[in-house]
């Protein structure tokens, strides 16, 4: 079929024959190509969601924590500490 889109081409390796029968499995009646197509979209879709669930993560940890150590270092902390340093 014509298109003016770039065409990947890949080797069906033990590995990805197994994972397209799997995937066969799923969604029967769909050519090996489309599976492929299928099966890299849902691993996107994967790798979004658990970028997003880290990141939730994080920012609950974030608003968890935030202000914890206010008041553990005075004033004066650095001003102190840096006299310590060479000049």
């Amino acid at each position: 079929m014509p298109t003016t889109r770039p065409r990947h081409f890949v080797t069906e390796t033990d590995d990805l024959a197994e994972a397209l029968d799997r995937a066969a499995e799923r969604w029967p009646g769909i050519s090996r190509p489309q599976l492929l197509v299928r099966l890299a979209l849902q691993g996107d879709r994967a790798a979004v969601e658990a970028r997003e669930a880290r990141r939730d993560r994080r920012l609950a940890a974030i608003a968890e924590l935030g202000g914890s150590l206010s008041g553990v270092y005075g004033p004066d902390y650095l001003s102190d500490l840096r006299e310590d340093w060479p000049s």
